[in-house]
């Protein structure tokens, strides 16, 4: 960070090049969005102006549960329309977003070698549970946790950290802004979890009534996938609360 801005390094120029298209993706077809404004792009960096805010905490579940469900919505009646869940998806502007099915199939496959999966049993399991989700209108996944919305003292939302983007079904993100906010701040409460999915599908609605048929059953299958897929954080980047053992329930 320099001054009143903060510039992110890369690996590569690859790298730089997909997050500023999915930057301005995401500033086109997921407006509620607000994100930090792109200044300088850099070979290797680039450089966003400073945003003062503070991480989100469990009160601003139901306001970004809105935030959410606008985008999603939004996303799909503008550009997601015709994404296939299990294919990648190009965009006339070059922007690509990996599918859905492929990249968890692999981290299912690695938590299964990392010892987070017990045996191949499980494995087996949680692939079954991630192709029966793999279904509905297509939303867009940005890995959604309390660290990447930072909330300034005016009130104002800001999402940070869109570099890496994906196909995904509608409210999977919100399972992972809610499976992290417990890991980061403790157990949530099950009404205010079903409060989140009720203000999320009501905001999606507004764009299609497909897009708020999320159900409690399905927002659960979604949290037992990220429960195991985030299982290597466990005590790192402030996920200092393990998954409470009675949740979440997987259904078969």
């Amino acid at each position: 960070m320099t001054g009143s801005n903060f510039t992110k390094q890369y690996k590569t120029s690859d790298q730089v090049s997909a997050a500023v298209r999915h930057h301005w993706w995401i500033t086109e077809h997921a407006r509620p969005l607000r994100l930090p404004v792109l200044g300088v792009i850099g070979p290797t960096s680039l450089t966003y102006r400073w945003v003062e805010g503070c991480p989100a905490r469990p009160e601003d579940l139901p306001r970004l549960a809105v935030l959410l469900g606008n985008a999603h919505g939004s996303a799909w009646a503008g550009d997601l329309q015709a994404a296939d869940l299990a294919t990648p998806h190009r965009f006339q502007d070059g922007t690509v977003f990996a599918d859905y099915l492929g990249p968890r199939k692999a981290a299912l496959q690695l938590r299964l070698e990392q010892g987070y999966l017990p045996n191949r049993v499980a494995l087996h399991a949680m692939l079954a549970l991630l192709e029966k989700t793999a279904e509905g209108p297509s939303a867009f996944y940005k890995d959604s946790n309390p660290r990447n919305f930072l909330i300034t003292d005016a009130g104002d939302v800001f999402t940070v950290d869109t570099d890496d983007l994906t196909l995904a079904p509608m409210a999977y993100d919100l399972a992972k802004l809610i499976a992290t906010l417990l890991l980061t701040y403790g157990p949530l409460p099950d009404q205010a979890i079903d409060a989140a999915l009720a203000a999320y599908n009501e905001a999606a609605a507004h764009y299609d009534t497909r897009l708020g048929a999320t159900e409690r059953d399905r927002l659960d299958d979604f949290l037992a996938l990220h429960a195991v897929l985030t299982a290597p954080y466990v005590g790192r980047h402030g996920y200092s609360y393990g998954w409470p053992p009675s949740y979440p329930r997987l259904r078969g």
